[in-house]
């Protein structure tokens, strides 16, 4: 009962947040998205394991990281020269031009989708670990509305560099590789300070495999 209440607690401090964007353009954004090809691929599909893709993704969330990004909530230093020369507009467009994109399926390692499934699905209650399909939906879509991110097919290796991120963050280590922009509820970090390499590991990668 924690763990569920925890994820509804996240959920209203988020939507209490007031993720507001301005009416995306799709079209606009197409035109606008030449410029976020070579990393993350023309129709959003990215190449490069290390950068995520963005076909699918929520507006809400595509919008607030490159807010986030731009205003340094985030660091993404591939990003740095890239988001002070967004506007709002731009932003809205190239987030509607990406959700109307399709991503690309993945694949996930036979040997980890039991662990990954298991602790995506139900969590991990001895050790605190809340089920990420609470916040992030049964196959992986997210919430969009709420601004919680779709996850299904996004590369292994870039989940894996954001979850170390978040739970070097949440376990307040000072690496330099921390990310902390998850909300006051900070459920990420709270979630991934309970998780070990082995877990991010599976988890990732059955998340690699869903579509």
């Amino acid at each position: 009962m924690k763990l569920v209440a925890n994820v509804l607690v996240a959920a209203a401090l988020m939507a209490s947040a007031g993720i507001t964007t301005a009416a995306g353009d799709a079209e606009a954004g197409k035109n606008k998205s030449a410029v976020c090809a070579a990393c993350h691929g023309a129709d959003g599909n990215s190449a490069i394991p290390n950068f995520p893709k963005l076909a699918g993704q929520g507006t809400a969330y595509t919008v607030k990281q490159l807010q986030d990004m731009k205003s340094g909530a985030r660091s993404v230093p591939e990003m740095a020269g890239i988001v002070p020369g967004l506007s709002d507009q731009d932003m809205a467009d190239l987030a509607a031009y990406f959700a109307a994109q399709t991503p690309s399926k993945g694949a996930a390692d036979p040997a980890l989708v039991e662990r990954g499934q298991q602790l995506f699905r139900g969590g991990d209650a001895d050790n605190g670990v809340t089920a990420c399909a609470g916040c992030h939906g049964a196959t992986g879509k997210g919430m969009p509305e709420a601004g919680f991110p779709a996850l299904a097919g996004q590369h292994s290796a870039y989940l894996e560099a954001q979850l170390k991120a978040f739970r070097a963050a949440g376990r307040e280590d000072h690496d330099g590789k921390r990310r902390d922009n998850d909300g006051e509820g900070k459920m990420m970090r709270a979630t991934a300070a309970r998780l070990s390499d082995d877990d991010i590991k599976a988890l990732a990668s059955y998340i690699n495999g869903m579509y």
